[in-house]
């Protein structure tokens, strides 16, 4: 039965092996070394920044262990005391000093957790902080490739077992391991032979462990990656839940997550059931040491060798023996779990973030002249999506891109906007190579409305200011107005300051497409990218947008994809694009007169 239930991760532990190695902070080129002991160096280098006060916090450490061990050896020398002098009055001074031990001892282990607990929580404000920043930094093609679900499992899931870990585990791990030596030296003080006869057990704790944690990082591991990808799936649902709905597959849908929750399932339960072996083997063990100390004790006691307090000692402290080993067992399980997480939200930091050359210069306006020579671009190594494509924009005219799905009209906005690279040719902006022009200071200057609209949770105000965050409410409401988004907006609850939710589900799709352009109109941009900026709109609404668009599209560069063909007339140059070529351009008429792919897209 075990062999059928691990089965499954023979298959599924192969991504974790052929997972391309990933780069540290600094090293590029250098494979990552993945084990726990460099992910704890590096875990190490954010809680460093708090130094001394972890030192303060070891020391209190330091105290509480030594009060702890004090209170059973205090008890062991009053009953030595009481056997031999049959007096019980000072029982009560010896009442009183463990109270006073006691308090002292919660007072160091309240202290050293506060303190802790602060360090931890300023550390994983760090760490986050500079995951999410990252995030935001790094290149188009790097959310391409993943699961949006899955890189929220990193930001949520992985960050909050790293919060876990140190919260407790630093402080339980070096406590256990103080108490621990400290139990053992007192016991060598009071008897070699019954501390040796203690220490038996260590062997078997000892395989014990390597045996068990051996399967637990593995399995620990696994459950890792599984939330990530049931996350990922999760949330590609949810948000896809209207198409799911339209083709019915809603049982699908279900069956997958089930087999997802399957794996997650197996890979919890081999995790948390080996690692719960580890408790329950130390309980076994602590049992089967005092066992050993109460009968070889009483036999050294009857004899004169030991006194009754050395054996009440050593009866405690071999509760205590096995409690710190318990301890670091327990916290090495959630150690484990959390370097699992670490890693990968190290392996996020480590990619490349989006960067500019050195020699590229920030530029504080741009007229439009855009120009294209012999680029040459693919998303992979098989097939280019633009191959050798020339042409040139004036600045403030009007290109269109037209053509078969596929064909590349998108793709030649997003090199534009350095998206991304061109294997090879250039792109111009005023005679200057776009490799050489600052990133943010290009984009700045750009502003695109796309088939797909994003609105964010806030008033329709905030959403049309996001084009131009310090404009005023006038020029938002003028910008609006523009739209012809004006009209929709005076009809809203709250006009202006409605607030929208997430995506805009409140309104239609058209409506959101309008504030987007009202958005674009904000940024005043010097060149204007449209990638089917009409599609989602009606032919009256957009006969309506027509008139603002020519306004906005005046002495500006403007990109326009369409494949309404109507909405792209006026423009002063088309390119008709066909796997990754211009085959047709002109003007409207020009095309026409042709007679060839384009008339036939018109149905002239």
């Amino acid at each position: 039965m075990l062999k059928q239930l691990k089965e499954p991760f023979k298959y599924e532990r192969i991504p974790l092996e052929q997972t391309p190695p990933q780069k540290q902070a600094g090293q590029k080129g250098k494979p990552k070394v993945e084990n726990w002991y460099q992910t704890i160096k590096r875990v190490w280098s954010y809680l460093a920044v708090y130094k001394l006060k972890i030192f303060f916090i070891l020391l209190l450490v330091v105290l509480s262990s030594a009060l702890a061990l004090v209170g059973p050896f205090i008890v062991g020398r009053a009953v030595d005391f009481y056997l031999v002098s049959r007096e019980t009055d000072f029982f009560v001074q010896v009442l009183l000093v463990l109270a006073l031990v006691y308090f002292l001892h919660s007072l160091t282990l309240w202290l050293q957790n506060f303190w802790m607990v602060g360090i931890a929580q300023k550390t994983i404000f760090t760490l986050r902080t500079q995951l999410v920043k990252h995030l935001h930094k790094l290149p188009l093609p790097f959310f391409d490739k993943r699961q949006h679900g899955e890189l929220m499992s990193r930001v949520t899931n992985d960050i909050e077992n790293i919060s876990s870990t140190l919260n407790s585990s630093v402080i339980q791990i070096f406590s256990s391991v103080l108490t621990f030596v400290g139990i053992i030296a007192v016991m060598l003080f009071e008897s070699v032979l019954l501390t040796v006869i203690t220490m038996l057990v260590i062997p078997l704790m000892f395989f014990g462990m390597k045996w068990i944690t051996k399967r637990t990082s593995v399995f620990f591991k696994e459950q890792q990656r599984q939330v990530g990808e049931i996350n990922g799936y999760i949330e590609e649902t949810i948000s896809g839940q209207k198409i799911v709905k339209t083709f019915s597959q809603e049982d699908r849908v279900i069956r997958e997550f089930r087999e997802k929750n399957k794996k997650l399932r197996r890979a919890s339960f081999w995790a948390q059931t080996y690692s719960g072996f580890i408790p329950k083997v130390m309980n076994v063990l602590n049992n089967l040491s005092f066992a050993f100390i109460a009968g070889i004790g009483a036999i050294l006691a009857l004899n004169g060798h030991v006194s009754v307090g050395t054996i009440v000692i050593f009866t405690e402290y071999s509760r205590q023996f096995t409690r710190p080993l318990n301890d670091l067992a327990n916290q090495f399980n959630m150690l484990l779990s959390a370097v699992a997480g670490a890693e990968r939200v190290f392996d996020i930091l480590d990619e490349e973030e989006e960067k500019d050359k050195k020699e590229a210069k920030q530029v504080s306006s741009l007229k439009g002249d855009v120009e294209f020579e012999q680029v040459v671009f693919s998303y992979d190594s098989d097939q280019a999506t633009i191959a050798g494509m020339s042409f040139h924009v004036p600045a403030g005219h009007v290109l269109a891109l037209v053509g078969p799905t596929g064909a590349g009209k998108t793709t030649i906005v997003n090199l534009l906007a350095k998206f991304y690279h061109p294997v090879s040719g250039q792109i111009k902006i005023d005679g200057q190579d776009i490799r050489l022009i600052q990133t943010e200071s290009l984009r700045s200057q750009m502003a695109f409305v796309l088939q797909d609209t994003f609105l964010f949770e806030a008033t329709i105000r905030e959403n049309i200011r996001y084009g131009r965050l310090n404009a005023t409410d006038e020029e938002v409401e003028k910008a609006a107005q523009l739209a012809n988004a004006e009209a929709f907006i005076k009809k809203m609850p709250d006009g202006f300051d409605t607030v929208l939710d997430q995506d805009g589900s409140g309104i239609s799709q058209g409506q959101k497409q309008l504030l987007s352009i009202a958005r674009a109109i904000l940024a005043d941009p010097a060149i204007l990218i449209l990638d089917e900026a009409t599609s989602s709109i009606d032919t009256i609404t957009e006969m309506e947008i027509q008139e603002a668009l020519q306004v906005l599209m005046k002495e500006r560069t403007s990109f326009i994809i369409a494949h309404r063909l109507n909405t792209i007339e006026r423009a002063d140059k088309i390119l008709v694009i066909q796997d990754g070529n211009v085959i047709e351009q002109g003007s409207h008429e020009e095309l026409l007169a042709k007679k060839g792919y384009y008339a036939n897209m018109h149905g002239a």
